[in-house]
Formats: structure tokens, sequence, C-alpha cells
């Protein structure tokens, strides 16, 4: 009762106290500036100031490992990312070797295991994490500068002296087959999987899942996982990207005393050889897989992508911004918004230092499957065939070049954007020359990069649902020869 009584107390100051203030405020007289002030339309904004890009400095170990530092004193941190170029082009017979070895890395290492690495990391208030991507196997590190060095030592342990016990491989081996398993029951995964069977021939790197299958994982062990380790992770290969509290000559002393040492000693790992270029789809090839009871059905449509280096790269972003690229891309509107088909749809690129692919995607409702592929081929062929207007080239633009200071705001996001740009010999200065491309591109252009890459009428459809419910609807589109996929035989050759 008497807590009810407070309550009640509260509420009613509250309410009097509103009151006060809304008649405060309808008598106040506007001043000139409100007046005229049209809280209907968006306020202008101001103009953009310059890029501003931090000064990297570049140096070499006698190993030939690679530093690239950059100095930010603002706050007592330091980031240390080490990348090793390679990554899951690497694993040539064996899908998903690169993943596996680096997740290892941080499960044991020099004299302690994994729960005594992860305690001495802890006490040191440090954050280390390692993983592999397509094009580089990453070792990253956050920590105060006052304990950089002894968080640096176990650095040392995870990159030179990871444990690879038999026993940390074979429970590793285990979850990873467990995740596998679970893979078979998830649509995206499907799709996704079943898209890059579809659009990259045997013998691609890109062709397999970056986590690799069942029968490759159950290979595994540590005599396989330490091959990998010696010959793919190699210093020549190795960059150090050290972003904070530290200037380049304490860079160098620091990392030079732990990695100057380090030589490759195992037979040098090299990418996968790509014997076969995969070519854009002849038409619309319908690819459907049957996932019974499905409450949504996933779509993928895509092709053939380009290389990041190409000349186009800044228009073909404006473009994709405003198919599928953004929050309020066309895409996003159409589906989402207007249709309700969907809570998400997306478009994009996909770089890597092969050409990978574009393509669409969305999870929708099963009862509207056939609807969204008209919908989405609709925008694919309105962005070809119009001009879009300024406005919308303008907010594109704008979406992109004012990202770009945010990609630079903390220690482990410059070290980020260093690391990623290096996939394409490209220096962070780079950032400015992007910035000015974006700034350049005309409607004109939007069209002819949609005209060229748009698979408006040659494309891979990949639809993964219950076909009970969505196999008739799909195949009165005609889109183009329709094709049935069983669960069990989307598998990696």
């Amino acid at each position: 009762m008497i807590r009810r009584a407070h309550s009640t107390q509260r509420t009613s100051f509250i309410a009097v106290l509103t009151a006060a203030l809304l008649t405060a405020s309808a008598t106040t007289p506007l001043t000139a500036q409100q007046a005229l002030f049209d809280r209907t339309r968006p306020p202008a904004t101001a103009e953009t100031p310059p890029l501003t890009v931090p000064t990297v400095l570049a140096s070499r170990l006698s190993n030939g490992l690679a530093l690239r530092v950059v100095e930010q004193r603002d706050l007592p941190l330091v980031q240390v990312t080490l990348s090793i170029a390679g990554g899951g082009r690497l694993d040539r017979d064996t899908p998903g070797l690169a993943t596996f070895a680096a997740n290892l890395m941080d499960e044991g290492a020099g004299a302690r295991d994994a729960n005594a690495l992860q305690s001495a990391l802890a006490f040191l208030g440090a954050s280390l994490s390692t993983g592999a991507n397509w094009d580089a196997t990453t070792i990253s590190l956050k920590v105060a500068r006052r304990n950089l060095e002894a968080a640096l030592d176990l650095m040392a342990d995870v990159v030179l002296r990871p444990t690879f016990s038999a026993s940390e491989v074979r429970r590793q081996r285990d979850l990873r087959l467990a995740a596998l398993l679970q893979q078979k029951d998830q649509p995206g995964v499907l799709a996704s999987l079943s898209f890059a069977q579809a659009l990259f021939p045997i013998g691609h790197p890109y062709r397999h899942a970056l986590g690799g299958d069942s029968t490759s994982t159950a290979r595994f062990d540590s005599t396989l996982v330490r091959e990998f380790h010696r010959g793919g992770l190699r210093p020549e290969r190795a960059t150090f990207y050290i972003v904070g509290d530290l200037s380049a000559a304490d860079a160098q002393r620091v990392i030079g005393a732990r990695f100057r040492s380090w030589v490759a000693t195992g037979a040098e790992r090299q990418p996968a050889p790509v014997l076969v270029t995969p070519a854009a789809p002849q038409g619309r090839q319908v690819i459907l897989v049957d996932k019974p009871g499905a409450a949504q059905s996933v779509i993928i449509i895509g092709t053939t992508g380009l290389e990041r280096t190409n000349a186009d790269y800044a228009a073909v972003e404006v473009m994709n911004t405003i198919l599928g690229g953004s929050f309020s891309s066309r895409l996003m509107t159409n589906l989402r918004e207007t249709k309700g088909y969907t809570y998400g749809a997306s478009s994009g690129f996909t770089y890597r230092p092969l050409p990978g692919p574009f393509s669409v995607s969305s999870s929708v409702r099963t009862d509207v499957s056939d609807s969204a592929l008209i919908e989405i081929f609709k925008e694919l062929r309105a962005l070809r065939e119009t001009p879009v207007s300024g406005e919308e080239l303008a907010r594109a633009k704008a979406y992109l070049t004012l990202a770009v200071p945010g990609d630079l705001e903390s220690t482990s996001q410059i070290a980020s954007e260093m690391a990623d740009l290096a996939n394409w010999n490209l220096p962070l200065a780079w950032l400015r020359e992007y910035v000015t491309r974006v700034g350049a591109v005309a409607a004109a252009d939007v069209q002819r990069v949609a005209k060229q890459l748009l698979p408006s009428e040659n494309a891979y459809v990949v639809v993964v649902g219950d076909l009970a419910r969505i196999q008739s609807g799909i195949e009165a589109l005609a889109l183009g020869p329709v094709s049935v996929r069983a669960v069990s035989t989307i598998t990696h050759e």
C-alpha cells in the first residue's frame, strides 16, 4: 500500500509538471527563426569536410615481416593485427582446413592450455582472437599500452608455438562436424551452397564453403593441422597492422624482439590454381531445393561479379547502394515496406582476389515466393532501363562517402581497414581517392554499370523452401529451366 501511494503521488506530480510545461510552451511566443522552421522537411546538411586519413609508417623486419604503424595518442590503447596472406585459398583438397587451423591457434599455445591462456589474457585486460577468411589468417590483439609487451608474449606463443594437441584437435573436429550437420537444416546455408555450386565450376576454390564439409573435416588431425601451419603461415606473407599509443620505433622494437626470429620451416603451401574461370549463366536457370514445412523461402539470384580493382568500382558501389546496399534501397523499400514480404532484402558484390559473385538475397514468406521473384526482377530491370533521379543518386553517394570517416574511428577499425585494403595492394590513403571517385559518379554511370552487371535476363535463381507450396507458382513464372535438388545432394565435391 505504501508503495502504491508513493507511485500515485509521483504520477500526479508528473502530470502537473507536464501540464505546466505545455502551458508555458503555448504562451511563449515563437522567435522569428522558429516561426520560419519547416518541420515537414529534413534540415539541410552542412558541407562535408575533407576526409582526413591517418598517416601510416611502413617498415620491415629482416625476415621479411612487414609493419604498418598508425600513431594515435588519444587513449592508452594499442591494437595489433597480424594478417597472413592465404586463408581459405590454401585449403586445396581439404576444404575448411584454414579456418580450422586458425581457430585452434588460441586453444593452447606455448606452455599454456586454452584455459591458462585465456586466464593470462584476462589478467592483462587483453582480448585476443584468431580466425581466417578466404584471403588471410588473422590474429588480433587489443590491450592497454602498459600491458602491451606482456600481451605480445602471449600473442607470439599463439602465432609461433600453437600446441595443436591431438585431444584438442579431436574435440574441435567433433564440434565442427556437429555444426556442419546442423547446417543441413538451415535454408540460408543450403541456398548459399547451391548458388556457389551453380556458379563456380569444379576445381574452383569458391565452389566450397569456407568452413569445409563433413568429408574433409573427418580427415583433420594434429599432423595435418601442423603441416598447414608450417607451410601456410610464413613471415614473408605476414604484415603487422599496429594502431594506438605507440611510436613506429617502439613498434619495431617490441615486434622485432618477439618475431624477428620467425622463420618458415615447412614446405610452402600454395593457393589452389584456378583452372576454369566461371562464366555468366546463359538465360535464367532456376534451382529449387525442397525444405518441407519451411515457413519461409530463401531466395538468391545472382551471377558472376567483378574484380575489386575494376575501374568502375565507385560507380558499381553507388549502383548497388541504390538497388539493395542500404536500408532505404529499392529492394528494401519494395519487398519490406511496400509489399510486406520480408524483414529484409539486400544485394551486393563479393570482392575477393579472384572475382566473386553478385547476388540478391532475401527470406520471404512461403506464400509470396513467386510474387517476391517478380518484384526482384522488376527492380533489376528498372535500374538497368531507367536513369536514377538526382535525389536518389545524391543520397546513395552521401551514404557511401559519409560512412568512410566512421570506419576510421577506433584503433581496431583502422587496423581492419588497412588489412582489408592490402588484399588489393591499396594503401589507406586510397580512401581519399575513393571518396572523390564516388562524388564524380553520374546517373549515366549508374545505368551503364547496371546494364553491364545486373542479371535481369541471365541469372541463377536459387529458392530453398517447401516445394509442395511454392513450386507450381514459381514454374508458372516461366523464368527458365527448373531443376529440383534434394538437400542430400547438396554436397562438396
